[in-house]
């Protein structure tokens, strides 16, 4: 299985990670495709680990169920024994391994793993064959390219989580706009060391992007 292989497996979705001064953000959209069929309007790709981990998936749902099914024992594992969660780096490169381990029999996955550490937020792009990189911003999926577009110019240091939702909410709204395999609705995942995990959508959503 060659690169143009994979990436036949990559389409539909827009996923994005954005590190905060104050936290991490992931978000993505809820539409779910079949070639052109619309599968569901209601699909979760964005998933809560821990108080402080979580990751946003692309590709195979079946694959991608099995790669959260994986991390949360694993975490639950790692907590039993070091009295806390795993964090974000760690979290990675777990994932990094075992998808390395599998690359003759991939899975069809593109995933951004996120979260905080301390006072510091990660943010980690993973493909399917487990090669993973540590960005400010990334984004996964068909729309990514279209908000990747947007987050280059709008994304600045040390902006705050306030912001980064807004953010995030524009980068997503963006792509459902322009891929027609992204749409329906939004999630919005933040992690701060304050809080802990709080998702946004629907009306809670609408009002945290017109928060000034």
């Amino acid at each position: 299985m060659d690169e143009k292989d994979i990436k036949k497996y990559m389409k539909g979705t827009t996923t994005v990670g954005i590190v905060c001064s104050d936290g991490v953000i992931v978000g993505a959209d809820s539409r779910a495709t079949m070639d052109t069929f619309i599968a569901s309007t209601e699909a979760r790709k964005v998933w809560m680990i821990d108080q402080n981990l979580a990751m946003t998936i692309a590709g195979a749902v079946g694959d991608a169920q099995e790669i959260i099914r994986i991390l949360k024992i694993q975490n639950e594992i790692y907590k039993m024994n070091e009295n806390r969660p795993m964090s974000p780096k760690s979290a990675a490169t777990l994932l990094s391994i075992i998808l390395q381990e599998n690359k003759m029999m991939p899975f069809y996955v593109q995933l951004i793993v996120a979260g905080v550490d301390g006072d510091d937020g990660y943010v980690y792009n993973l493909d399917a064959l487990g090669g993973f990189t540590e960005e400010k911003f990334t984004s996964t999926g068909s729309g990514s390219l279209t908000a990747l577009g947007y987050l280059e110019e709008a994304y600045k240091p040390g902006i705050t989580v306030k912001d980064g939702v807004k953010l995030a909410a524009k980068a997503l709204g963006i792509a459902m706009r322009r891929d027609s395999a992204t749409g329906n609705n939004i999630t919005i995942g933040v992690m701060t060391k304050a809080n802990g995990y709080v998702e946004y959508t629907g009306k809670d959503l609408e009002k945290a992007v017109a928060q000034k």
